[in-house]
């Protein structure tokens, strides 16, 4: 009866109808995500969201368990997927999940034996020092690989309540014209560039990456959203402005942060390799976004009726549970072991080879042109954060110059691409990007932000 009664005033308003109960299933899941993800909050003077206040909270009870968890589960990886590449595992060939998850092609094998190699070293501090040292494999497998783990858990058990409820629906039709125009991106990505800003750039990457797979953005969208949107969180910009000791700086330095972070996001998409990628969508799914609204109607009440429809065909809450565990397995499976190896190998290329010094030459008449004090010292700091993040505020921890380490500061932020965590990740995903084009990306936008960031530490901040 009262599906009937809906359909008739379908019929007679031309408009969609829906249950409260029907509207109740779009508005709590999304309602508890945006909790989780977007909303910020103040731990003991510490910013951060519901899902860091988890990870963190699981992460000091087995902090301890972590490295030998991990490096067990890197080893497994690496002897699972051997196995399956030269033998009959019946028990992998039957399941579509385990033979994607491990029959892998030669160079990610070869990548995750190297990882658990890595591992084993580093674990029990055998083996050559430069690879297992606090500066290089330690710091992979004891900081970073830690943060990782229980931030995927739950993110990927958790990124469901934004993915399968409408949210992205809703949000995505409300502010479409802002981000067509300007990033030439569709409405739903600023939910990317939230979920990054006040949790983690690899959230917002792990999140544009399943929705490319789910067909919500073509290759171009893909690639220009998580390269240019997964911008380090409030909480990691705190620890940034720390350790470079300009913390009292700190609002200047996250406004700084934005104004460059949003200008680069504005050029890069329109000048190559970006805007050379395909207006095209995942082939084995296909476009499944429809954005545009319909004459006569507003875009919220568009946007409500896209949204109820996305979270009515949800049918069983534990087919989505499921899924949000597959993806935890795939990314401790299948990321981790790739971490663990390419993060050393940058490590050890940015701590004890000079070649980051030899690509950082360039660099020195332009900061010198750009008046930045201590210019030779800084500009390793220019070029080094595409191994690691962390490591240009170790470069620029030492200068004396506060201008100079806010400007430092800046770069580490806005540069993004860096191959211990983000890099992998999108080498790693469907989303095609090269290499090559990651590093090409990484110039453009350090060549793009650079000056803006002198520029308004000059005229606004010293």
């Amino acid at each position: 009866m009262q599906a009937e009664k809906l359909q008739h005033a379908e019929e007679i308003t031309g408009r969609k109808e829906f249950t409260a109960k029907q509207y109740m299933k779009f508005w709590l899941p999304s309602l508890f995500g945006v909790l989780l993800f977007l909303i910020p909050i103040s731990i003991d003077g510490k910013v951060t969201i519901g899902l860091g206040i988890l990870a963190d909270g699981l992460q000091a009870i087995i902090a301890d368990y972590i490295p030998v968890i991990m490096t067990g589960i890197i080893c497994l990886s690496a002897i699972a997927s051997l196995a399956v590449r030269f033998t009959t595992v019946q028990m992998v060939k039957k399941s579509p999940f385990l033979t994607a998850l491990f029959d892998v092609t030669p160079f990610w094998l070869v990548l995750r034996w190297i990882g658990a190699i890595f591992a084993v070293l580093t674990f029990f501090q055998i083996g050559p020092e430069y690879i297992w040292s606090e500066i290089t494999g330690g710091v992979v497998l004891y900081d970073l690989i830690p943060v990782l783990m229980v931030w995927f858990l739950f993110a990927c058990l958790f990124m469901p309540l934004l993915l399968e409820f409408g949210l992205m629906d809703f949000f995505g039709t409300l502010v479409r014209n802002v981000m067509v125009p300007l990033f030439k991106l569709p409405g739903r990505s600023s939910i990317d560039a939230l979920a990054s800003w006040m949790g983690s750039g690899t959230v917002g990457v792990l999140l544009t990456t399943q929705q490319y797979e789910g067909g919500y953005y073509t290759k171009r969208e893909a690639a220009v959203v998580a390269t240019n949107f997964s911008i380090a969180s409030i909480a990691f910009s705190l620890v940034i402005a720390k350790f470079l000791a300009i913390d009292h700086l700190f609002v200047q330095f996250y406004l700084t942060v934005v104004v460059t972070g949003v200008i680069a996001a504005i050029i890069c998409p329109r000048i190559p390799p970006l805007s050379l990628k395909k207006e095209t969508y995942y082939e084995p799914v296909g476009k499944q976004i429809e954005e545009d609204v319909p004459a006569g109607v507003s875009n919220f009440r568009w946007g409500l009726e896209t949204a109820v429809e996305k979270a009515d065909g949800v049918k069983s809450f534990r087919g989505v549970a499921a899924s949000g565990i597959k993806n935890v397995v795939d990314i401790w499976f299948a990321l981790i072991p790739l971490v663990m190896a390419i993060g050393t190998v940058a490590l050890v290329i940015a701590e004890f080879t000079p070649i980051f010094d030899y690509l950082s030459y360039p660099f020195v008449p332009l900061l010198e042109l750009l008046q930045i004090p201590e210019a030779k010292a800084a500009a390793p700091a220019m070029i080094v954060g595409f191994a690691d993040m962390f490591l240009p505020a170790v470069v620029g921890s030492g200068i004396k110059s506060e201008l100079t380490r806010f400007v430092i500061g800046v770069m580490s932020l806005s540069q993004l691409i860096y191959m211990s965590e983000i890099g992998i990740l999108l080498l790693k995903s469907k989303i095609p990007i090269s290499f090559l084009q990651l590093f090409i990306i990484f110039l453009q936008r350090t060549i793009i932000t650079l000056p803006v960031a002198a520029l308004m530490a000059h005229l606004f901040f010293f």
